[in-house]
């Protein structure tokens, strides 16, 4: 029987290839020596969404003026309430992982896996030799090499949703999801005065322009953050106060003082300690394949943030099921399916209330792609629903193709994730924009979306050749 060794069982990509295999004919050793959950139960999507919605509720409360007084967060309750939910969360994962090892076939193992040669792996005191490996490990917070930096006290994201109390002023290295998600955060509940370093132009790399330069009003506008773009970090120095960050901004050296450091710098795969060169791989550039294969070894598959390919949940649950199934293609001598994943991505910006949506293309790659397309752009003032909602800010954009299928979505607005999955059923369905109806079912938020149909519908049916550069791309 061919026997499949299982790293990181605990998480969602590694449960999501036991419950593939789980009815095939195969031997399964599930291994993991941390909580049940994975990241996005323990210390990522699950806990940050609760904390960021106890803020979302103070700041709508302050941002309206029709409202007298302004709450203020119980940091310890709310904490308290998201370790709760998250042990029940993890316990519901550690149960689903049991039921599986009640079937035949199928061992659970709370250990440490150590790769020992190219056919052996240590487990605890035993010494396993499966016929193949997946390794689903997951990510580890990546800290940058900077001058100064192992001298300071940061805080990483984990620390963040545990703290029940802050500096009163802090800097922020990193702006991408993490530090988009977590600075209003510290703001709005923790108070704390931020000074944001942004290597760009703009935050948002991967969607059009004009959503990071939308972000950045509304940060800077709304939540009074300081965010200092094309501004690099060189050094860091511990003072009386805090911390002394030294950067380099418009050719120029300066200093920038705080009492407190945040560190949101992206995340890393957790491969330390598991002897992958003793199975000849080299985890580096493009060393998983498509098919989720280790690029120097066919016998190891990698999922999940262990790749470092695109770390989302529902990307590592796919990449999941999909080597599951190349597995038994390749055990059965057939043909190996790639993973291809239409890009979906929702970053829960300002609390949560202005989140930002990427379905599919954008306009910008969709130029890249060389694509002949179209582009409409709709504000949230536009429709009255948002205005009357006190959520007035925000864009949206579609991308149809000149044939008058859709081809993507991006929004940065007021309920923009809610409407990610209509999004994401049109695109993956490749709907003609002819064939959605356009009609609102007054007031509701999608009227957002109804604008941007009507306005597709007209530009397809005027063909005209110079829709497909509307907008400044930068």
């Amino acid at each position: 029987m061919t026997h499949v060794l299982i790293i990181g069982a605990y998480g969602s990509a590694g449960v999501a290839v036991a419950n593939a295999l789980a009815d095939s004919d195969v031997r399964l050793t599930l291994v993991d020596d941390n909580e049940p959950g994975g990241l996005c139960i323990l210390r990522g999507c699950m806990p940050s969404k609760e904390v960021l919605s106890a803020g979302a509720h103070r700041f709508q409360a302050r941002h309206d003026d029709r409202l007298s007084g302004v709450p203020s967060v119980a940091l310890d309750r709310t904490v308290d309430t998201k370790d709760e939910h998250t042990a029940e969360f993890g316990a519901h994962r550690r149960e689903a992982v049991r039921t599986l090892t009640d079937q035949a076939g199928i061992e659970f193992i709370h250990d440490t896996a150590r790769c020992v040669n190219d056919t052996t792996v240590a487990v605890g005191t035993r010494e396993l030799s499966p016929d193949y490996v997946v390794v689903a490990t997951g990510s580890k917070p990546s800290i940058p090499e900077l001058p100064g930096i192992d001298d300071i006290e940061f805080m990483t994201s984990a620390d963040v949703l545990d703290a029940t109390s802050f500096p009163d002023s802090g800097i922020v290295l990193g702006f991408g999801a993490v530090g988009i998600e977590l600075v209003p955060y510290l703001a709005e509940v923790g108070g704390v005065d931020l000074t944001v370093i942004e290597h760009g132009d703009r935050p948002l790399d991967g969607y059009d322009a004009q959503f990071g330069d939308e972000l950045l009003s509304l940060y800077r506008e709304t939540f009074g953050v300081d965010i200092r773009t094309n501004t690099r970090e060189r050094a860091l120095e511990a003072t009386e106060q805090g911390v002394r960050l030294t950067v380099e901004e418009a050719g120029t050296t300066r200093t920038i003082d705080a009492e407190g450091l945040f560190v949101f710098t992206g995340r890393r795969p957790a491969l330390d300690g598991l002897g992958l060169g003793q199975r000849g791989i080299e985890p580096s550039g493009e060393w998983v394949q498509d098919t989720m294969q280790a690029r120097d070894d066919e016998q190891t598959f990698v999922v999940g943030d262990a790749n470092d390919k695109e770390p989302i949940l529902h990307v590592a649950k796919e990449q999941g099921h999909r080597a599951a199934d190349n597995i038994l293609r390749h055990r059965d001598g057939r043909t190996l399916r790639p993973y291809e994943n239409v890009t979906h991505r929702v970053v829960f910006a300002g609390l949560g209330v202005y989140p930002v949506v990427r379905i599919g293309h954008t306009a910008t790659s969709a130029r890249t792609a060389d694509i002949e397309h179209i582009t409409v752009d709709r504000q949230a003032s536009d429709d009255g629903v948002f205005i009357t909602k006190d959520a007035p800010e925000g864009v949206a954009r579609l991308v149809v193709g000149t044939d008058g299928t859709v081809l993507g979505y991006q929004g940065l607005h007021y309920h923009a994730d809610v409407m990610a999955k209509t999004m994401q059923i049109v695109l993956e369905n490749e709907m003609d924009i002819h064939d959605i109806p356009d009609r609102a079912y007054h007031p509701t938020t999608p009227e957002i979306l109804d604008g941007l149909l009507r306005g597709a519908k007209q530009m397809v049916s005027d063909s005209k050749p110079s829709a497909t550069d509307l907008t400044d791309e930068r």
